[in-house]
């Protein structure tokens, strides 16, 4: 009877449609696992296609390409450990999210999903067929079940697997981030061991797709709910665990213990690993954005920094007559904090030339938000024009709270191809900003120390599109405005709860009508990282045309 059985568990990084590197990847993996003795060695959910695939997985010619790659994986691997991988499998005309199990050069074992998440960021039963819970299967005889990512978060088919036979709980996941995730995995885990008296192992990838971040924070865990293992946070690491069995059972051998960072900083980090695997997956190296001296596109610069390297990031600072001197001031300082280049293109002469333009159109009309926007749209057009010069992604600022609201500039300055603070409220935005200048870490690119001038962070914001303006004399204050977004974005308040805590009916009734309005704006924004579990897009689906509001709270 075997009494140690090692796995190589791989919280690695695949990317989305590209099978051949995939499966180099798992190869590399692989040989690795061998050369340090491992029986099994393990990767995530849907590892061979990179994941969430949408709808490309319903395309015939990927999904087999797909499992033509496992195959030839199994016989590339058949003379060291078994290796389980995650990978579309295809039964009687039926498409499965499914784990392959490859041993002696052949595939020796399929589980298949049976819970398909149809929530968040969620679609599966669009994507898949649910299949029945099937038990255990057996590596150097060794009983292993494993309930592929959704099925852990259930209680049935991990009972199911324990009454089948199985000894020890492998869990392959593609589990993206959103604040507090971590804790809510562990927790929920902990459940799954001990109602089934097993020990368990929480696999969980790593990187950036499209608006997700997958964090890893991979575990193991002993009988009682004891952490015996603890990958780290974003990084991609392989770990050699060994369990041992006695009379109890199997259990894990103590390993290390990584720290969970607290919330502001892993929002931090997976903004950073969101935009970097974005452009990297899409084969951008460099950057260029709009640093306008005020604190959102600043962030976004040391975001920038922090992901591809300062060299790698393109600042441009685009004056009109209406832009301060100390704005101009600032972006200049944030660059050379960064090590960034700026370069300044004044948008006075063109602005002119289409106000000329359509002076004989507008005649007789007072100037207003026509004009501002223009001079939004025109720097839009200048970012573009150097995005598409220099091969750079531009990248657009707005936070949460604008984006919200439409305090935005379709064409303008929503103009870019990713937003990486999207997800992010302007309140937490300043605190990010604090966080950054007070911290650096090794996953971090940018320099370290100060990277925002204190004044960045303190100034009242401003759009600066006409004399003396303030945000705050079209919207309310920040904390009031975030704390009435949270209420009805993130909780779904209604507007009699948010008066019921305080708030003007009057603010929060044009704060809602706001928000219902921009939703056109939102349908056109750039994709950015999600932090929340309502971030715009897949989270939050509302409709454009919506005329409904809440009566509620007279």
């Amino acid at each position: 009877m075997t009494d140690t059985f090692r796995f190589f568990l791989v919280q690695a990084n695949p990317s989305l449609g590209d099978i051949a590197g995939n499966a180099a990847k798992a190869l590399e993996f692989w040989q690795r696992g061998r050369a340090a003795g491992a029986d099994l060695v393990a990767l995530t959910e849907m590892f061979i296609t990179g994941y969430q695939t949408q709808d490309l997985i319903l395309k015939p010619a990927f999904h087999q390409e797909a499992i033509r790659a496992i195959e030839d994986l199994a016989q590339a691997c058949a003379d060291g450990p078994a290796l389980g991988i995650g990978g579309p499998v295809l039964q009687n005309g039926r498409l499965f999210n499914g784990y392959y199990i490859l041993e002696g050069g052949q595939v020796s074992a399929r589980v298949l999903k049976h819970h398909l998440p149809n929530d968040a960021v969620f679609d599966e039963k669009r994507l898949f067929s649910s299949a029945d819970v099937t038990g255990p299967y057996v590596v150097k005889g060794v009983r292993i079940g494993t309930p592929i990512c959704e099925d852990a978060w259930h209680p049935d088919v991990a009972e199911t697997l324990a009454e089948t036979g199985a000894e020890i709980l492998l869990i392959p996941n593609g589990s993206p981030y959103h604040r507090g995730k971590p804790n809510l995995r562990l927790n929920l885990m902990v459940e799954r061991v001990v109602e089934t008296g097993l020990p368990l192992i929480y696999l969980n990838m790593v990187g950036g797709q499209d608006d997700q971040v997958f964090d890893g924070s991979s575990m193991v865990l002993n009988r009682g709910g004891k952490l015996a293992l603890q990958m780290p946070q974003f990084d991609e690491v392989a770990e050699l665990v060994t369990f041992r069995r006695g009379a109890e059972g199997w259990q894990a051998d103590q390993g290390q213990i990584a720290a969970i960072p607290p919330i502001g900083e892993a929002d931090y980090r997976a903004c950073v690993m969101g935009l970097g695997d974005y452009m990297r997956k899409s084969g951008f190296s460099k950057a260029v954005l709009g640093l306008s001296g005020g604190i959102d596109s600043a962030i976004v610069a040391a975001i920038a920094a922090d992901a591809l390297g300062a060299e790698n990031v393109h600042c441009v600072m685009l004056p009109s007559e209406y832009t301060s001197q100390h704005s101009l001031e600032d972006a200049a300082e944030v660059a050379r904090l960064l090590g960034a280049r700026l370069d300044t293109v004044s948008i006075v002469g063109a602005r002119g030339a289409v106000g000329d333009a359509l002076a004989h159109v507008f005649q007789g009309t007072e100037p207003g938000v026509t004009e501002e926007n223009i001079q939004s749209r025109l720097r839009g057009v200048m970012l573009m024009g150097i995005s598409n010069k220099f091969g750079g992604l531009l990248l657009t600022t707005g936070n949460k709270s604008e984006v919200a609201v439409g305090y935005c500039t379709i064409y303008g300055d929503m103009n870019g191809g990713y937003n990486p603070i999207k997800d992010m409220y302007k309140t937490r935005v300043f605190l990010t900003a604090r966080w950054r200048n007070e911290n650096h870490r090794p996953w971090m690119k940018g320099p370290a120390g100060p990277v925002m001038p204190e004044r960045v962070i303190t100034k009242p914001p401003s759009a600066e599109l006409r004399p003396d303006q303030r945000d705050d004399d079209s919207l309310p204050p920040y904390e009031v405005l975030d704390a009435i977004l949270e209420g009805l974005i993130e909780n779904d308040l209604s507007v009699a709860d948010l008066v019921a805590q305080g708030f003007p009916r009057e603010t929060v009734k044009r704060v809602e009508h706001l928000v219902y309005i921009s939703e056109w704006k939102r349908f056109q924004s750039a994709p950015g990282v999600r932090l929340t579990q309502k971030a715009f897009w897949l989270d939050r689906r509302y409709p454009m045309v919506n005329r409904w509001r809440d009566g509620s709270g007279a």
